[in-house]
């Protein structure tokens, strides 16, 4: 009978004193340093915003937050990292459309699966893609460029960053809203807008900061973005929609973390990022970067993020896409 009793009384000042740790946890954290990995090189789009973010949590929290870049396996590595670290919110993804949206579909057996393993934090920005044409063609408007390309038939093609991604995804849809009989080229990376500067590809879809210098210097032509509204960036470009394409795409990044990690440490990372994309400076520097940043509660992010990987799961399989 002593025996039992004792036994119950262990359990129970375990539970007790494992809720009292966690609770203290959340309370203090964050009190050493924190990982934000990015699941691609340094100097691109997902690295730019994570630093910016990186740098403000630091100022605030005054612990130091370290970007780390896990590239690779299209975005699959970074994330695979995160999803197996432990639930304490020091270890934090951020991530771009691609391996969160569209890997799951893309990729057989996942080691980490994006709805499954990891818990939505903040969308950080959105970043429209623009359709751009070789200055070399001719082409300096949609209505010419539509033209165009259906007189080129099955001999049209865009280019892309790589299979599964934004550009590519975009692309595929934009050509089936079109009507474009348009042959996909994919590449890895940079390569893809060489080669459409040379004229070597008729078309891509691209992040509207990584081709804004070639616009500017004339060596690229942009004919529309592919989101709802104009970007601040290139405000002279119409979107698709005011051309009469029944499609709004963008290139969106997030921050994630392992799921099961304490909510009150997810709502505190929410609620820092929130503040720190509504800073005017912070928000002007992404703006000119052509990235807007869209702040949203934990509950906004997690129901954006299932209906964009409600729309994108079909458009994938559709596209015949199979990953490298």
């Amino acid at each position: 009978m002593f025996k039992k009793v004792f036994s119950t009384l262990l359990v129970t000042t375990a539970c007790v004193s494992s809720g009292v740790s966690v609770a203290q946890t959340a309370a203090n954290y964050p009190n050493k340093p924190i990982k934000l990995v990015v699941s691609f090189t340094a100097g691109g789009t997902t690295d730019i915003l994570a630093r910016e973010v990186a740098q403000q949590m630091t100022v605030r929290w005054k612990v130091p937050v370290i970007v780390e870049n896990k590239p690779g396996a299209s975005g699959n590595l970074g994330t695979e990292m995160v999803g197996k670290s432990p639930a304490d919110g020091y270890t934090i993804l951020v991530n771009s459309f691609g391996p969160i949206t569209i890997n799951p579909t893309l990729f057989k057996n996942l080691p980490v699966i994006p709805q499954r393993d990891l818990q939505p934090v903040a969308l950080l920005a959105d970043v429209p893609t623009v359709l751009v044409v070789p200055a070399t063609i001719g082409v300096n408007d949609f209505k010419s460029f539509l033209a165009y390309a259906k007189a080129r038939g099955d001999k049209v093609n865009y280019g892309s960053t790589g299979i599964g991604t934004a550009a590519h995804m975009t692309g595929f849809l934009f050509s089936k809203q079109a009507k474009l009989g348009a042959t996909h080229i994919p590449y890895k990376g940079a390569e893809a807008t060489r080669d459409l500067v040379a004229g070597r590809l008729d078309y891509m879809f691209a992040t509207v900061p990584s081709v804004t210098p070639l616009i500017k210097a004339g060596q690229l032509k942009a004919l529309a973005v592919s989101t709802k509204a104009r970007s601040r960036a290139l405000p002279d470009v119409q979107s698709l929609q005011e051309l009469g394409v029944d499609m709004a795409t963008g290139s969106w990044f997030g921050m994630f973390v392992p799921k099961n990690t304490p909510a009150d440490i997810v709502k505190k990372l929410n609620e820092t990022v929130v503040s720190i994309l509504e800073e005017p400076q912070l928000k002007q520097r992404l703006v000119a970067q052509g990235a807007e940043p869209i702040p949203m509660n934990v509950a906004e992010f997690t129901k954006f993020l299932k209906t964009d990987y409600d729309t994108w799961t079909p458009v994938v399989k559709e596209s015949g896409a199979k990953a490298e």
